[in-house]
């Protein structure tokens, strides 16, 4: 008769993994740290991961190429083009047909404010750097397919959009409170 196999005990102070391991094949994805929702503790974190495929601001931060306050800088120039963006609505089958046009929805106040801040953005950023964070920031351009639109290809131009994209999140750091001005 074969001996019976000893179970080890359970021990709680081990930490159980529960990260993802079946990703799809074109995943691409960043560890990232952030607040534990369920933490007991106030400043628990956890380790989560984050997509990075079609977005450059995250794949930038995640291999350290951006700061945190470039970063949170990105991304509150994206929170206020998404508040102050009015695009075309759709059509909600549900609703009776009424003739004539639709009457649109008055501007919310988060929506002047939101355009303000743009507004002063894009005065701040010129219109060239204006134009490369909304390519890179909006329409989610990589450094190459900005040269490409540009119709300038080569090494030297990529590593000048870079620098120049860099440089503009400093300057919305600055313009969103993320950052000091350097004395």
């Amino acid at each position: 008769m074969a001996r019976a196999k000893r179970r080890r005990p359970h021990d709680p102070a081990k930490i159980h993994d529960r990260r993802s391991r079946d990703l799809p094949r074109n995943a691409e994805v960043a560890a990232v740290e952030v607040d534990d929702p369920l933490g007991l503790e106030p400043g628990d974190k956890i380790v989560t991961l984050r997509s990075i495929r079609n977005d450059p601001l995250g794949r930038m931060h995640s291999h350290r190429h951006v700061d945190e306050a470039q970063y949170r800088g990105g991304r509150a120039f994206q929170a206020d083009w998404e508040k102050a963006e009015r695009g075309p609505q759709a059509v909600d089958p549900t609703r009776d047909f009424v003739d004539g046009g639709q009457v649109r929805e008055p501007i919310t106040e988060g929506q002047r404010k939101a355009v303000l801040r743009l507004n002063r953005v894009e005065l701040e950023l010129g219109a060239d750097g204006a134009a490369l964070v909304h390519d890179v920031l909006i329409q989610g351009m990589t450094m190459e397919q900005v040269g490409g639109r540009r119709g300038l290809r080569a090494q030297r131009w990529k590593d000048y959009f870079v620098r120049r994209f860099r440089e503009c999140l400093d300057r919305l750091a600055l313009i969103y409170g993320f950052a000091t001005e350097k004395r």
